[in-house]
């Protein structure tokens, strides 16, 4: 579970974000919306542990920079960052030996396996294109069996079978009990996956809908967005 209290930050006067509370519970895929400004990079980097800021957030139950939350918590930024000069498998040795994971070849080849990326895991990080470092960071985030996990604009840069299987590793990582938040501007893109929205605007949660109680009220997730985040 991911729970935000009372999160605000501020840019010297500006704020970025206002008092933010949110919470994603335990086998729930939560979609993090907003036009750009919006403040979900701040939050985002809130959440990671890259920002001082006011309030507090918890990972199952722990302070988000502590060593437990980080034990159990997984980011998959848009950007992603590899060692130039490593493998793509020693990108996942380091990350097992970083978090202590024991016998994790089996996971790792599985990993490799579903993401295409298994004849080509002696490729070091500079000879990759971007869709497939974006496939090696999630192959990383996804090693440690986390309980909690993040993913920001998780789509861009991969080709259409690695979406679907990103799409399936979402509903598997529900089904295993994660909490499951997915930052981006493409709505589409997440459409027949989220159990609940989370729109921001100007720093604010503007509306959090969860899927039953939008077709209760007959309301469309694009048209819903359109509607709160416009002037």
């Amino acid at each position: 579970m991911l729970t935000i209290s009372n999160l605000t930050k501020k840019y010297n006067k500006v704020v970025a974000v206002d008092n933010l509370n949110i919470e994603v519970n335990d086998g729930e895929i939560a979609v993090l919306l907003g036009p750009n400004g919006a403040g979900k990079s701040t939050t985002i980097k809130c959440i990671t542990g890259l920002l001082r800021y006011d309030g507090e957030i918890e990972i199952c139950g722990y302070k988000n920079k502590s060593v437990e939350a980080k034990k159990i918590f997984a980011y998959i930024p848009e950007t992603p960052s590899l060692y130039e000069l490593l493998t793509v498998y020693e990108h996942l040795e380091y990350i097992a030996k970083t978090y202590k994971i024991k016998n994790y070849k089996e996971k790792a080849e599985e990993l490799l396996k579903e993401f295409d990326l298994y004849d080509k895991k002696d490729k070091l990080g500079k000879e990759l294109s971007k869709g497939m470092q974006q496939k090696v960071s999630v192959c990383c985030g996804l090693l440690i069996n986390p309980k909690v996990v993040l993913f920001d604009e998780p789509m861009i840069g991969l080709d259409p079978k690695a979406i679907k299987e990103l799409k399936r590793i979402f509903l598997t990582l529900k089904e295993k009990g994660c909490s499951v938040i997915i930052s981006t501007h493409i709505i589409d893109s997440i459409e027949e996956l989220w159990d609940k929205a989370l729109i921001m605007s100007k720093g604010k949660i503007v509306l959090s809908r969860t899927r039953e109680e939008l077709k209760e009220k007959n309301e469309s997730l694009e048209e819903i967005f359109f509607e709160v985040t416009e002037e």
